[in-house]
């Protein structure tokens, strides 16, 4: 596996994936996003992992964006390309497993749309958010025109996607966009924490749980009360749902098998 994406098991059914390109303040190359795609692909294989943390090494960014080095040297085609082979179904929140972003530092353009494609976030105090692509002749093409109006207010979205400033961690959870701001030093262990109190549940119904919630934006509301209705009844020959009650009326805790 590339060095440029790290994998690790922090906790059991916990694992931290790291932009490992801190010299470039872990900008996305076509190396990165190919590494990104082989990691997405094997934690969501995973049967073990319920969880994964997203981060970036340094602390100083989280990600700068595109790598504009790569792009003004060999043009975008090939960091296009790589981006078809995970990144994009990772920003269209294609993935069933929750994904927690850990944010230190700057989170531009891209990496806003890497935050956007968890689905939740813990930002260190002196964390940004912004796509601010138009300022180089560029589009926020990567999910963020798309993601930042349904996470915030219309019109505060489309005053940064317009201006490309940068947005403070403070002011992003005021908007939603931040679950938690926490001191720098505590952004990953506060990440770790969030993971390990989802872990406490069912995987089963937390990841049909997600899957269901993250299709709000885009069904009515007939069709979202017509998959709750196909949900439920595949709900009830699951095996967490037989383990739940068995574990409360025998006072245990549950022994998940995410089935």
């Amino acid at each position: 596996m590339s060095d440029v994406v790290k994998f690790e098991r922090v906790q059991p059914h916990v694992a931290l994936v790291t932009l490992n390109r801190p010299e470039a303040r872990n900008a996305i190359s076509t190396e990165l996003a190919l590494a990104f795609a082989k990691v997405y692909n094997e934690t969501e294989s995973d049967p073990d992992i319920w969880v994964t943390i997203l981060t970036g090494a340094g602390g100083q960014a989280f990600c700068a964006g595109a790598d504009l080095k790569e792009i003004a040297s060999v043009g975008m085609q090939s960091l296009i390309d790589a981006c078809t082979q995970g990144f994009d179904r990772f920003i269209r929140k294609q993935h069933a497993k929750p994904w927690i972003a850990a944010v230190n530092g700057f989170a531009m353009g891209g990496g806003t749309e890497f935050a956007l494609g968890c689905d939740m976030i813990v930002a260190g105090e002196g964390a940004h958010f912004g796509v601010p692509e138009v300022k180089r002749g560029i589009m926020a093409l990567g999910g963020g025109i798309i993601g930042l109006p349904r996470v915030i207010p219309r019109n505060v979205a489309l005053e940064y996607i317009a201006t490309g400033a940068a947005m403070p961690a403070k002011r992003a959870y005021e908007l939603g966009l931040a679950n938690r701001v926490v001191p720098a030093d505590q952004v990953i262990p506060e990440a770790i924490k969030l993971a390990e109190a989802i872990c406490e549940n069912s995987p089963y119904c937390v990841r049909e749980s997600l899957k269901i919630a993250r299709m709000v934006p885009d069904k009515t509301s007939e069709e979202l009360w017509a998959i709750n209705v196909t949900a439920t009844t595949a709900l009830m020959k699951s095996e967490d749902f037989r383990e739940g009650p068995r574990a409360f009326a025998e006072k245990r805790k549950p022994n998940w098998t995410g089935h």
